[in-house]
This record gives C-alpha cells, structure tokens and sequence, in this order.
C-alpha cells in the first residue's frame, strides 16, 4: 500500500517539465564579462541619443516657430532699422539674430569718429556689413548643428560594438567547450546567446539614431537655406536704403555731388598744345615782311572735264622767315 502510494506521488514530479523563462531574462542572466560591459556602454549611448533627438526637435520646432512670426513682422516694417530701434528681443530666433548683426553693423557704419550719425553709408562699409551677416549665418548654422555628432557615433559605432560582442562571447564559448572537451547543445547554446545578445542591442542603437539623425539633417538643412535667402534679402534692402553710390568724401554725399567733378589729365594738356600753335604762328606772321602780300586761298579744279571731281582743294602759304630757301618752285614754273 505504501509503495503504490510512494510511486502515484512521484509520477507528477518525474513529469513535470521546468518552467521556460523570457528570453530577455535568460539571456540576461547568461551575460558576463565583456558582453555585459558591451551592453552597458550601449544603453548609454542609445540613452544620449534619445536626449539630442528629442533636445534638437523642439529647438528646431521653436526655431521655425519664432522664424515665422519674425519674417511676418519683418515684412510688415517700412525701414530696414524699424525693428531696432524699438528694441525688440526674440530669443532662440536665429533670423532675429541675423537681423540684429546686421543692424548693429549698420548703425556702427552710419556713425563717425565723433558720434554723429550720417544718412549713407561708403560701398566699403557695405561690404564689412555683409561679411558680418554672413558670419552671423554661420555661427547659427553651427549652434543648430551642436549636438549631432553624438547621432553619427551612436549610428555609426553601434553596430560594430554589438558585433565585437558577439564575436568576443562566441570566441569564450568555443575555447570553453574545447577546454572541457563537451561540445553538447546545452553546453553551448546559452554562450552564444548571450554573445548575440550584443549584435540585437547594437542594432537597437543604431536603428532610431538613423532615422532621428536623417530627419535632423533634412531640417537643419532647410533652416540653413532660409537663413541664406534671409541675410541675401537683408543685404538687399540696406544697399537700397543706405548705400550712397557716388564716393563719399569726408561723409558729405550732398557736397561731393553738387561739386564738379575734376577735369582729366588729358584735357588739361589740351589747351597748351593749342596755346603753342597760335604762338608759332603769331611770332611767324610778325617776322614777315609788310610789304609782301598774303597768299590768298587759291581753289583749283580738274582742267579735264571727263575727269573726276575729286573736291575743293585750298592751299595756304605760310610766311617763310628771311633766308630760309624754298623748296617749291616759282609761281610762274608751277602754271607752266
């Protein structure tokens, strides 16, 4: 009686199968050594990642709120300077950072030595004026970039980490079942699953900071192309506002343009040369004599009248100076 009662009790216990835990748990519990450190360092990557995902989300969403709200009322203004002058304060805008770089450059430019403000400004001016916007531009292309790098680790290095450990975990398996010379299933199977247990988390990693840093790009790109067109039309309108196009002396535009401009090198000598010919030709008539006649013009024409005409030719003779010879032949041998 006793011995039917001892085996009816053991018959369960001998058929009973041992509950299956999750596979998280038991991979987990099979962790150890490098693949456990391996997982660590990748959970605190994927945790710096989601940070900077989410940070520069909502810097880029308040960004391109504030924009549209500044480009709204920027166009609504008549002067470049309206803004400005109010002391308007939008922090976090980048246009409005760009706007402002380029009004405390124009209002240095307006002012002298001195302080007094003037109405235009030099094309040398000008020139420092768009410099410092486009270096405005810059700087707020780089503060919306902050932070992106650790998305290009994180997406790049990832992978290749989960997959040193696995490589180092199959590695420990292998030398371990060599060494105990029992290559069974149960002896082998939970080292490699802890070993691929590194290449899933690396994957786990990789994959979100991806997509996250792709659609960051996109827009960190699309932010930088409106600040672009945003400093170009700024320039724009300070060159039609405030650029004097005639040079500006002693930043008196008014002044410079009611001036004359100076007479060039090559008509001052003009006159000179005309001043000498009448001289030559006064001293000449002087030193002729009073009792020779003029020469009078003489207009000559073709004797042949089948000839063609070729125009009215008119000769003038200059009074020669005494004893100078004449190398021309008498009047009365020419109409010969």
């Amino acid at each position: 009686m006793n011995l039917f009662s001892m085996l009816a009790a053991s018959a369960p216990a001998a058929s009973a199968v041992p509950e299956a835990k999750p596979t998280y748990l038991f991979v987990w519990e099979q962790l150890q050594g490098p693949g456990l450190a391996i997982i660590v360092i990748l959970v605190l990557f994927s945790t710096c990642a989601w940070a900077v995902m989410a940070f520069k989300a909502l810097q880029l969403r308040r960004a391109r709120k504030y924009n549209r709200y500044f480009d709204r009322e920027f166009r609504s203004q008549s002067r470049v300077l309206s803004m400005f002058e109010r002391r308007i304060a939008a922090e976090g805008c980048p246009l409005f950072n760009v706007y402002k770089e380029g009004c405390m450059a124009l209002e240095e430019r307006l002012r002298d030595k001195e302080g007094n403000r003037h109405r235009y400004v030099s094309l040398k001016s000008m020139e420092h004026i768009k410099g410092l916007i486009e270096s405005s531009v810059a700087r707020e292309a780089v503060a919306l970039e902050s932070g992106i790098i650790l998305l290009a680790i994180a997406v790049s290095g990832a992978p290749f980490m989960g997959l040193l450990g696995t490589v180092w975990g199959v590695m420990e398996v292998f030398s371990s079942a060599a060494q105990v010379g029992n290559a069974s299933l149960t002896t082998v199977a939970p080292g490699v699953a802890a070993a691929l247990a590194t290449t899933v988390a690396g994957l786990l990693v990789a994959l979100p900071s991806m997509f996250g840093y792709n659609w960051l790009v996109h827009n960190l790109r699309v932010a930088t192309v409106e600040m672009d067109n945003f400093a170009q039309e700024l320039s724009a309108k300070i060159e039609a506002e405030y650029l004097q196009e005639v040079p500006v002396n002693a930043r008196e535009p008014q002044a410079v343009m009611k001036a004359e401009p100076p007479a060039k090198a090559a008509n001052e000598e003009l006159p000179v040369v005309k001043e000498t010919v009448k001289e030559v030709i006064r001293e000449r008539s002087a030193a002729q004599p009073e009792s020779q006649p003029q020469a009078k013009p003489k207009q000559t024409t073709p004797p042949d009248a089948d000839a063609t005409r070729v125009g009215d030719e008119t000769a003038l003779d200059f009074p020669s100076e005494p004893g100078q010879s004449s190398l021309l032949p008498p009047q009365s041998e020419a109409q010969a």
